[in-house]
C-alpha cells in the first residue's frame, strides 16, 4: 500500500476533527447467557419468524462485543480512532423497560465507557437504536404515549449514571426508520401498514427527544445533546413544476418530518398541510408544542448513504390500498448512476456536500458531524489475500470521495466537526443479519469471531494520523 505520509496533503482537515466509527447495542453485543437482558423487538421478531432473517442468523450470536469490548477498543485506539458511538441497549439496562434496573448492564456499560477514555476515544452514547424492549411494545411500543415517559426516565437514568463521563449525547438514531419499517414498509417489527399509527409513532419519537433534551438541559450536565438523522437529499428527474413538487413532498416526509423540529423547533409547514389535509394529524396534548420548540438539539448528527431521486407519479395511485408517502411521488432511476451493486444503492459522493450545505444556510449553521457514511458489501472474503488480509479499496475510494465533499463543505464555512464510517467491525445488520459487511475490521463468524483489520483499517489509520490525505 502507498505510504500517505510521503505525499502531499491536499484534503487536510481542522486539528480537532473527530475520527471513529459508529455502532450499536444490538448489532455488535450479543447475549451471553445470565447477563440479565430483557428482550427487544428484535430478539422476539428472530423467535417469531426466523426466516425473515439472512441465513436465519438472529441478534443473540452478533460480533460479541459484551464480552470482547476490551479487545475492540485497542484495535480502535491501534487504528487511531479519537471518538467512538455506541448505543445503550434500553432493554438490557432496563429488562421490561422501566422498573426494576440490570445491574451488570450498568458495570458493563461502566467499564466501556471507562476503557474507551482510557484509550483516549471520547465516548458518544446514543439512547435509542431502534431496539424497543418488547415489554413495552406489548403495550402498544411507540403509539402508546406511556412509552414517552418510559424512555425519559430510562434516559434520565443513563444521564445519573453516566453523564458525569460522557459528553456527547444522542437521543434517537434514525427516527424515521422506525416508522417506515414498522408501520409503513414491513421491514421491522411489528409489521404494521398503517399511516394513521405511523404518524402516531413519529410525533411520540419526537416528543420523546425534545422531552429528554429538555431533561438534560435541567439537570445541569456539562456536555452536548443532539439526535442522528439519515438526511437523504432529495433531488427532482427535472426541473418540470410537477417533478420539483414531487421532491419537496418526499422531502417533507423523510428529511424534514425531524430535521425541522429537531433543530428549529417548528414543524415543516408542507408536511402539516398534507397531513391536515388527509386527515391524518397526530393527537397531541396541551404543552407538547412548548416542549417540541424549547427541546432543540445542541449538535446534530448527520447519516449518509445514498440519494433519493423523483418525479411526478405518472398513475393514479389505487384508492383502496393503504396510505403511504408515494401517493405524492414515483421514484426515479436516473440513467448512469454509480451503483453499489451489492447493497442495490446509488453511490452518490456530492450528496454529502449539499446535506452540509443545506444544514449551513437553512438550519443556522448548526454544529454537525458525519455519525455514519459506509458501503456494504458482500462476499468480502474472495477480497483475502494470503495473509488474511481484505483489500477492500472500494471501500477506500468511497470514503475518500465522500472526505473530498466534506472537506469541501469545511472551507465554505460549513459547521462540521468530524465523520465516523458506519462501522467499526463487520456487525449484524437487522434482517440482513451478516449479509453485507461493513467495517474497517472483518469479523469470521466461522473462527469465533476473530478480527482481522481490513486494508481501509489501516489506510484510515493514516488519514487520522495526518489529519487529512
Amino acid at each position: 500500500m502507498k505510504d500517505i505520509k510521503k505525499q502531499t496533503i491536499q484534503y487536510r482537515f481542522p486539528s480537532d476533527f473527530w475520527w471513529g466509527s459508529s455502532a450499536s447495542a444490538t448489532q455488535t453485543e450479543g447475549t451471553v447467557e445470565g447477563d440479565g437482558k430483557g428482550p427487544n423487538i428484535w430478539d422476539y421478531w428472530f423467535e417469531q419468524e426466523p426466516n425473515r432473517f439472512y441465513d436465519g442468523v438472529g441478534p443473540a450470536d452478533t460480533s460479541r462485543f459484551y464480552t470482547r469490548y476490551k479487545e475492540d477498543i485497542a484495535l480502535m485506539k491501534e487504528l487511531g480512532h479519537n471518538s467512538f458511538r455506541f448505543s445503550i441497549s434500553w432493554s438490557r439496562l432496563f429488562p421490561a423497560g422501566r422498573g426494576a434496573m440490570n445491574q451488570q448492564a450498568v458495570q458493563f456499560y461502566n467499564s466501556v465507557i471507562e476503557e474507551l477514555r482510557q484509550a483516549d476515544i471520547e465516548p458518544f452514547v446514543n439512547l435509542y437504536h431502534f431496539d424497543l424492549p418488547m415489554a413495552l411494545q406489548e403495550k402498544g411500543g411507540w403509539v402508546n404515549r406511556e412509552t414517552v415517559e418510559a424512555y425519559v426516565d430510562y434516559a434520565n437514568t443513563c444521564f445519573e449514571l453516566f453523564g458525569d463521563r460522557v459528553a456527547k449525547w444522542f437521543t434517537h438514531n434514525e427516527p424515521i426508520v422506525p416508522v417506515e419499517g414498522g408501520y409503513l414498509y414491513d421491514f421491522h417489527y411489528p409489521n404494521i401498514v398503517d399511516f394513521s399509527k405511523a404518524v402516531q409513532v413519529g410525533y411520540h419519537t419526537l416528543l420523546s427527544s425534545a422531552s429528554v433534551i429538555k431533561a438534560y438541559k435541567e439537570g445541569g450536565y456539562k456536555g452536548k445533546i443532539g439526535i442522528i438523522l439519515n438526511l437523504t437529499p432529495t433531488y427532482p428527474r427535472s426541473q418540470h413544476p410537477a417533478d420539483v413538487r414531487a421532491a419537496e413532498i418526499c422531502d417533507a416526509f423523510f428529511n424534514r418530518s425531524f430535521l425541522d423540529p429537531s433543530v428549529t423547533g417548528e414543524f415543516n409547514p408542507l408536511l402539516v398541510e398534507l397531513l391536515r389535509q388527509e386527515g391524518f394529524l397526530p393527537l397531541m396534548e396541551d404543552g407538547d408544542r412548548e416542549i417540541i420548540r424549547k427541546g432543540t438539539v445542541d449538535l446534530l448528527g448527520i447519516n449518509y448513504y445514498q440519494p433519493r431521486r423523483v418525479k411526478a407519479r405518472e398513475s393514479l395511485p389505487n384508492p383502496d390500498a393503504p396510505f403511504v408517502p408515494e401517493r405524492f411521488f414515483d421514484y426515479y432511476v436516473m440513467p448512469g448512476r454509480k451503483m453499489n451493486e451489492m447493497r442495490g444503492w446509488e453511490i452518490y459522493e456530492k450528496g454529502i456536500y449539499d446535506i452540509l450545505t443545506n444544514v449551513r444556510q437553512n438550519y443556522g449553521n448548526i454544529e454537525c458531524f458525519i455519525s455514519e457514511n459506509g458501503m456494504g458489501v458482500q462476499g468480502e472474503e474472495k477480497f483475502r489475500d494470503e495473509n488474511g488480509m481484505i483489500h477492500d479499496d472500494y471501500r477506500i475510494d468511497f470514503i475518500r470521495e465522500h472526505l473530498k465533499w466534506v472537506q469541501r463543505a469545511i472551507s465554505e464555512g460549513s459547521n462540521v466537526k468530524g465523520y465516523h464510517l458506519w462501522t467499526f467491525m463487520d456487525n449484524w445488520s437487522w434482517s440482513n443479519a451478516y449479509k453485507n459487511r461493513y467495517g474497517f475490521v472483518s469479523v469470521d463468524l466461522q473462527d469465533g469471531g476473530k478480527r482481522s483489520v481490513k486494508q481501509s483499517g489501516y489506510w484510515f489509520k493514516q488519514v487520522i494520523e495526518n489529519n487529512g490525505f
